[in-house]
């Protein structure tokens, strides 16, 4: 059915909240960044925020332990899939140009996607083609982009009828790296480099550079145990590029919120409007609150934010811009533990100023169970579902309910709703993280999908 962002009541929206009168609030971010940082063993970050007036700019710690360079505001972070909005408005721009047509079928552009003509550009960019996640960058490094599509984008592959869902893809992005590349004949690299980075002021840096011109953060891996960090090595395919081989910084990606929002002549203003409407089928559960071609969106009190989050081996990068005030916040870590970091930080920054940034989707609020029904056995979920090749298996844990494991790993407890969404538990800890939701076919009514954290899956059989 079509899906809107909730939004509060138009009579309840007020303009969005100057930040608080603060004698120091530069001092005060970078105090509570340094303390965040430690409490949660991340080596390095950067956190930008721009009021709209004012830019303040924080950073903390090492950018590699090995070496023991310091993070400084210029040090250049793994974006992973933040990447993802670069090659989105790159698309967009040529569409706007007039050199293809978001709802023409993607094949008529690539040949490599003929298995699918029914997948058009948009549903490439807002992740509703029904497209599997894609290989593993081990097995992408040794074959050719044409080939990698041509491998996972066919009809018997599909996880849904494309527009009629969300499932979050890297091939997706493959090949809309693959659209730019045809059409400007440039390759992707050299695309971002000229149409956007540079435009914007940002000294490029990618994925596999040698000699980069910049200083460059590596990602790590904390022992949660001894709280020791370890370089962690960047594993990302040559034909991944367009779906996360950028490196930034936090002030580099308030440059590009602000071209987001219109703050910018680099996007003309209905490309950043289209970049942030709502797709009416891309329900991203856990991974955001709604999705645009090229945007995640994220709703908090009366305010709906665009932006994304990316991973790298060892990074943790978000980006969340308001339209509406024009209010840009931009974080960077290099350590996998930066997420929570970033969630704790989120909040900081809206007790300091009064800008209630959202760290995450809305359902990951700590009162995201409202509504959805009491949690319910589901026996009917159990079963084998299968996204290309990735395997995810539901099936009675030790304590007699169910736990889902993802490719063999050891099974994570899973707390069902009646409204069929889902919630895992962390064994260690007893928290409830927002997981995803079941599919029930209209026709026989048997569970036969899942989406878990912005993935979807079918199932293959009831074993």
């Amino acid at each position: 059915m079509p899906y809107t962002i909730p939004a509060a009541p138009a009579a309840s929206r007020t303009p969005s909240p100057s930040p608080r009168e603060s004698r120091e609030p530069h001092r005060e971010l970078q105090e509570r960044l340094d303390s965040l940082a430690r409490n949660h063993r991340v080596p390095g970050a950067q956190l930008a925020l721009d009021t709209g007036t004012d830019v303040i700019a924080v950073h903390t710690g090492t950018a590699d332990v090995t070496t023991g360079s310091s993070f400084t505001a210029d040090t250049a972070v793994p974006l992973g899939s933040l990447t993802k909005p670069f090659t989105a408005a790159l698309v967009l721009l040529l569409a706007d140009d007039g050199d293809l047509d978001l709802d023409e079928p993607a094949a008529g552009q690539l040949p490599e996607l003929a298995g699918i003509p029914q997948v058009t550009i948009r549903h490439l960019l807002a992740h509703t083609g029904g497209l599997p996640t894609g290989p593993d960058s081990d097995t992408a490094a040794t074959t050719t982009a044409a080939r990698y599509l041509a491998a996972v984008c066919t009809d018997r592959d599909l996880l849904f009828a494309p527009g009629t869902d969300f499932s979050y893809s890297n091939a997706g992005y493959v090949a809309a790296g693959r659209l730019v590349e045809t059409v400007t004949g440039m390759p992707w690299p050299e695309a971002v480099r000229a149409l956007l980075l540079e435009p914007l002021g940002i000294r490029p840096a990618f994925t596999g550079d040698t000699a980069p011109a910049r200083p460059v953060a590596a990602g790590h891996a904390v022992n949660t145990a001894t709280g020791q960090a370890r370089p962690a090595r960047q594993n990302l395919a040559p034909l991944e590029a367009p779906a996360g081989a950028l490196l930034a910084s936090a002030l580099d990606l308030v440059a590009f919120g602000n071209a987001l929002t219109g703050r910018s002549d680099l996007l003309p203003p209905a490309v950043a409007k289209e970049m942030r409407r709502p797709e009416n089928a891309a329900r991203p559960g856990a991974l955001a609150d709604g999705w645009g071609p090229g945007l995640a969106l994220y709703r908090r009190d009366d305010r709906i934010w665009c932006g994304h989050d990316g991973n790298a081996q060892g990074t943790s990068c978000h980006l969340r811009a308001d339209p509406e005030s024009g209010v840009v916040v931009a974080f960077t870590g290099n350590s996998g533990s930066a997420t929570a970091l970033w969630r704790d930080l989120a909040e900081e920054v809206t007790r300091l100023t009064g800008i209630p940034v959202p760290a995450g989707p809305h359902t990951a609020d700590p009162g995201h169970t409202a509504g959805r029904g009491r949690p319910v056995d589901l026996p009917g979920c159990a079963g084998t579902y299968r996204n290309g090749t990735t395997t995810y298996r539901v099936a009675p844990g030790p304590d007699g309910g169910m736990a889902l494991s993802v490719d063999g790993d050891l099974p994570l407890p899973l707390v069902c709703h009646a409204d069929l969404s889902c919630d895992l538990r962390d064994p260690a800890t007893g928290r409830l993280e927002p997981g995803g939701r079941f599919h029930r076919d209209p026709a026989t009514g048997r569970i036969d999908r899942v989406q878990i954290s912005g993935r979807t899956a079918r199932r293959t059989d009831d074993g």
